[in-house]
């Protein structure tokens, strides 16, 4: 096999099963495992795979509470507040945007009193200028991922 294209075949392949074993890897690839194995690394080293991490279904631990909170910030502030959004522990999503707000973040709580509270901690920041935040009522699509066209 030409290794043509082989980078997206394997993201492909560990898009469809994060947990394969090199080797199986390598026979659905029609490759050796050594060639898997420094393709991963390679990849890994170019930071197209960060890492691997199960994909959770928060409400079925009780995280019932999706939000949605896009916030007007200080344009020096940014850097900052999207700092303070990475770190805080319900964030699942941090974005820098455009359009009428500079972030939208998401978030996951157990209850809408919780996640009342987590945001009210969070916009105390003189520097957020507005907020607005919205409960997601029903998930569609949620941490999808796409197959690489080759």
């Amino acid at each position: 096999m030409t290794y043509e294209n082989l980078d997206r075949k394997l993201v492909n392949a560990l898009l469809s099963d994060g947990r394969a074993s090199l080797r199986s890897l390598a026979e659905e690839l029609d490759v050796s495992v050594t060639t898997v194995s420094n393709h991963i690394s390679d990849l890994e080293e170019q930071g197209i795979i960060r890492g691997y991490t199960p994909i959770i279904d928060y409400g079925k631990l009780d995280y019932d509470v999706t939000a949605i909170i896009q916030l007007k910030v200080e344009g020096s502030a940014l850097p900052e507040i999207t700092d303070r959004l990475r770190e805080h522990k319900h964030m699942v999503s941090v974005y820098e945007v455009t359009g009428g707000h500079d972030v939208v973040a998401i978030g996951k709580f157990t209850d809408t009193d919780h996640m009342n509270d987590q945001i009210k901690e969070l916009l105390i920041d003189p520097d957020i200028k507005e907020s607005n935040t919205s409960v997601v009522l029903n998930t569609v699509a949620e941490n999808e991922q796409f197959d690489l066209d080759y």
